[in-house]
C-alpha cells in the first residue's frame, strides 16, 4: 500500500462553532480530522504531522518556510509516496504557490482544506481530504509539483484562485484534473517555476489600483523601505497617471515593481498605450506578472528578491521560465 504524510496546520477544516466565541474557531487536531474521514486507511497508509491550528490569514513567510521544511522532510523518506498539506482556504492560492516554488521534489504535494466548518451541515473536509490523499498517492501526480485539490477538482498552484468567499465551488482555474471516487485524472503540467532560497523579502507591498487613485500609497511604501511593489492594475493592467508616476520614481530608485491585474481571471497584458496604460508601465520599467494573480506575483517577487535574483531572472520567474 502507498503511504501519504498529512501535514495539518488548521483552518476551517479544523474548526467548530463556539457559542462563547461567537463563531467558528479551530479545535480539531490532525488525528480528529482523520477520525472524521471514513475509509481514508483504504486509500493509503497515513502518517500524521500535526503543526497546530493556525488560521491561514496568520501565516508569515517564516511559517511557510518551516512548513516547506516539514514537506521536504517527509518526502525524503523512501516509504512516503506523497504529501498533503491541510490548511485554511483563505490563503491557499498564495501558500500552495510558495511551496511550488521552493519545494523541488517529483513526489506530489497536495494542498487542501474545507469551505465549511466541522460543525456545519455538509462539512466538506472529509471529502476534500480523501481526494487529496488519492491525488498524493497517485503515480499520475508525480512531477506535477504542488497542486490544490478542492471540491473534486485539481489545480496547479500557479493558477488556483479563490473567487468566492463562501460556497463549495469557491475556487476557479482548478483545471489540471479531477477526482471522482477512486479515479484520479490529471493532465501533464506544461511548465513549473522554481527558486532556490531560504528567505523572502519582508517588505513587498501589494497595492490595488482603483478609480480616482493618486500615488500616495506607493510613496508611503517607498518611504517605509519597500523591497518591492506589486500593483494590481485594472483590467489587463491599466492605472491612473499619478499611480504610474509614483511607481516610475520607485523604479528609478532601484525598487522592483511588478504590474499585475486585479481581475480574478486573466492576467496583465500590455495592450493600451494611453498614459497609465499597460504599455506605458512596461516602458517605465515595470516587470509584468503575466498570468499570475497579484497575490501570487507578490509571493514570487518576495522569494525572487530573497534569492538575490537580478532583473532578467525575476522576469523569467514571473513568466514561468526557470531562472538559472
Amino acid at each position: 500500500m502507498r503511504r501519504v504524510a498529512i501535514v495539518f496546520t488548521g483552518g476551517t477544516i479544523s474548526s467548530e462553532a463556539s457559542a462563547s466565541a461567537g463563531g467558528n474557531i479551530p479545535t480539531l487536531d490532525g488525528a480528529a480530522i482523520v477520525a472524521r474521514t471514513p475509509g481514508l486507511e483504504s486509500i493509503a497508509a497515513i502518517d500524521i504531522v500535526d503543526r497546530g491550528r493556525t488560521p491561514a490569514s496568520h501565516f508569515t513567510f517564516p511559517d511557510l518556510f518551516a512548513i516547506a521544511d516539514a514537506i521536504r522532510e517527509v518526502l525524503a523518506r523512501p516509504d512516503v509516496d506523497g504529501c498533503v498539506v491541510v490548511q485554511g482556504t483563505d490563503t491557499i492560492e498564495e501558500t500552495s504557490f510558495f511551496w511550488d516554488l521552493v519545494v523541488d521534489d517529483p513526489k506530489p504535494v497536495v494542498v487542501t482544506g474545507a469551505m465549511r466548518a466541522a460543525s456545519d451541515e455538509g462539512y466538506d473536509g472529509p471529502r476534500n481530504l480523501s481526494d487529496a490523499v488519492r491525488v498524493a498517492a497517485s503515480a499520475s501526480a508525480r512531477g506535477a509539483g504542488t497542486v490544490v485539490v478542492m471540491n473534486g477538482e485539481i489545480g496547479a498552484a500557479d493558477r488556483a484562485t479563490k473567487l468566492r468567499s463562501t460556497g463549495l465551488d469557491a475556487f476557479a482555474t482548478l483545471d489540471l484534473g479531477t477526482v471522482d471516487g477512486d479515479d484520479v485524472r490529471i493532465r501533464g503540467r506544461d511548465r513549473r517555476r522554481s527558486v532556490a532560497t531560504t528567505r523572502a523579502a519582508d517588505r513587498v507591498h501589494l497595492i490595488t489600483a482603483h478609480v480616482a487613485m493618486d500615488g500616495s500609497l506607493v510613496d508611503a511604501a517607498v518611504a517605509s523601505g519597500a523591497d518591492g511593489i506589486v500593483v494590481a492594475g485594472t483590467g489587463s493592467g491599466n492605472t491612473s497617471v499619478p499611480l504610474l508616476d509614483a511607481c516610475r520614481a520607485a523604479i528609478d530608485a532601484g525598487i522592483p515593481v511588478v504590474l499585475a491585474s486585479r481581475c480574478g481571471l486573466g492576467g496583465a497584458v500590455p495592450a493600451y498605450a494611453f498614459p497609465g496604460g499597460g504599455v506605458t508601465w512596461v516602458r517605465a520599467g515595470a516587470l509584468s506578472a503575466g498570468e499570475l494573480s497579484a497575490p501570487k506575483a507578490r509571493v514570487a517577487l518576495a522569494l525572487g528578491i530573497g534569492a538575490g535574483l537580478d532583473r532578467p531572472a525575476l522576469t523569467a520567474l514571473l513568466a514561468g521560465a526557470l531562472p538559472t
